[in-house]
């Protein structure tokens, strides 16, 4: 008996985001000192300006989150979700 599953899994979705989130990034920082694909590179960056910081004596940690976002990986992320989509 074959096994037919038509539910879409959240883990390739997940995976495909990512990469398109990766690429679109690279692009747009590929693109960042060239005459017509500058505007690839436009966005904002926000997140924790310092770390936070942790010191337990023997053990110091320090925790920071940042996120840039950009047109290129806005991009990436809308080519992604099509093609999952397509799958």
């Amino acid at each position: 008996m074959a096994y037919n599953r038509k539910e879409k899994n959240g883990w390739a979705l997940f995976l495909l985001v990512l990469a398109g989130i990766v690429l679109g990034g690279f692009l747009g920082e590929l693109g960042e000192g060239t005459r017509y694909f500058d505007w690839l590179n436009v966005g904002g960056d926000f997140g924790l300006e310092s770390p936070l910081k942790l010191d337990l004596g023997i053990l110091f940690l320090e925790f920071r989150i940042a996120f840039k976002i950009t047109l290129a990986s806005l991009i990436g992320i809308a080519i992604s979700i099509f093609v999952y989509r397509k799958l």
